[in-house]
């Protein structure tokens, strides 16, 4: 069955297996989602589930999203996150989801937004390498070649400076170390995208 949930990411960490081996960790606060709304093939197109994550003060709230709220009896919610699932028989409306729907080896696929960079050239961006700096060289870290002459255009998706990062970013295939329900958390091997206290929605992986 597919399963998902919203968490925010903590940091990283490292704790240790029973053979005494160091594994480096992210730490997700996960406090109980809360499904807000069932979507089906037959009157959305599509199958997912909505939910909502972390409290949010009343006043804060429009009118609209505080009626979707009320629908659920559930206090309103920072963010609210779809995520398509097949098989949604165990999911209800107003049902809370912790994160011991997961377990420790489970395979997992992290997505979140990356760190922004603002505005970078290309070394920095795409790794490309800069130029002589001696000979006479005064054209240390530029773009370099735009390209031949005949278009007398610069070409699509030619490598140019710009804004670097704060993008969707998806890791796949990360193992579940542990899976704490009293504390609300998980410990995922590995880094996740993100920087801290940024959202995160974790389902299980599509490839394993």
């Amino acid at each position: 069955m597919a399963k998902g949930i919203l968490g925010r990411k903590v940091g990283m960490t490292q704790v240790f297996d029973e053979a005494g081996k160091m594994i480096p960790v992210t730490v997700i606060s996960v406090e109980p989602n809360v499904v807000l709304q069932k979507k089906t093939i037959e009157t959305d197109g599509y199958s997912a589930v909505q939910l909502g994550y972390l409290n949010k003060r009343a006043n804060l709230v429009n009118k609209p999203l505080s009626g979707h709220f009320a629908k659920t009896e559930t206090t309103p919610k920072r963010y609210i996150k779809e995520i398509r699932l097949s098989g949604m028989e165990e999911y209800e409306v107003g049902q809370e989801v912790k994160c011991n729907i997961f377990t420790a080896g489970d395979y997992v696929d992290v997505t979140g937004t990356s760190k922004g960079k603002g505005y970078a050239g290309v070394i920095k961006r795409h790794n490309q390498h800069r130029s002589f700096m001696t000979h006479g060289s005064k054209y240390h870290r530029g773009v370099g070649s735009m390209g031949v002459i005949a278009p007398n255009r610069i070409r699509k998706g030619k490598n140019m400076p710009g804004r670097m990062g704060h993008e969707k970013v998806t890791i796949q295939n990360l193992i579940v170390v542990r899976s704490d329900a009293d504390k609300n958390i998980l410990l995922i091997k590995g880094n996740v995208p993100g920087p801290k206290k940024s959202l995160v929605v974790i389902k299980n992986a599509i490839k394993k």
